[in-house]
């Protein structure tokens, strides 16, 4: 089954004033892919840059990666990615969250995960003549959509001719056309939000609800499962 997508009006995107090029801070092909054809019908120019040292283990992360990376293949859009050394980076993670193990979803460990990761978009944003950033990982309902802008644009600040585009990825019917698409292209869809503490901690809810933990790369949106 083929995904019809209908273009309309308000589903039309635009790059904040005076903008140019965008670059894409993504997650997961789930959370990236309905963005990505969005960004493309828009005729936005824009590459994908893929910097995820937090997601645990590393069989998660080079599952998501390479689906993510498929599907920009696919439509023909510039994969950047960025974990060069991702055992360093994931050191350096590691070592900003210390102590902070123990803190809920959408606390201040999760704000510390976006910084550095939006800190590093940043960065390569700035050498690379790109004049905005986004990210994928609002899309998801289960973030704080201002959360995320919060760190987005406060890694973007101290370069004075970058911006943060802070648009609500959910509008518009964004979460529900994520989820049909993740079916269509059967991507690889995670259990968790990637960290080891959310892992820790899903596995522990999913227990305690008498479900079976995780099993890494084994959960596939497909037509013929439904």
């Amino acid at each position: 089954m083929k995904r019809l997508l209908v273009m309309v009006e308000d589903l039309k995107l635009n790059l904040p004033e005076g903008k140019q090029k965008l670059l894409m801070h993504t997650c997961c092909a789930p959370c990236c892919g309905d963005i990505m054809e969005r960004l493309a019908e828009s005729k936005i120019d824009y590459a994908l840059y893929f910097y995820n040292p937090n997601i645990h283990p590393k069989k998660e992360y080079l599952l998501r990666k390479d689906e993510n990376k498929r599907f920009a293949d696919k439509l023909g859009i510039e994969f950047i990615d960025a974990d060069d050394d991702y055992d360093r980076d994931r050191d350096h993670w590691f070592a900003r969250l210390s102590g902070m193990g123990d803190e809920p979803e959408r606390g201040k460990r999760c704000t510390g995960c976006f910084d550095q990761r939006f800190e590093k978009t940043a960065r390569y944003a700035m050498t690379n003549r790109f004049d905005v950033i986004t990210s994928s990982l609002g899309i998801s309902r289960w973030k704080d959509m201002d959360q995320i802008n919060r760190s987005g644009v406060r890694a973007a600040a101290p370069f004075a001719n970058l911006e943060y585009w802070t648009l609500n990825w959910r509008k518009g019917g964004g979460s529900k056309r994520m989820i049909e698409l993740s079916k269509t292209e059967s991507f690889y869809q995670q259990e968790y939000c990637g960290c080891v503490y959310s892992l820790r901690d899903t596995n522990r809810w999913r227990v305690k609800s008498g479900r079976n933990k995780i099993k890494l790369g084994e959960k596939y949106y497909r037509f013929d499962q439904e």
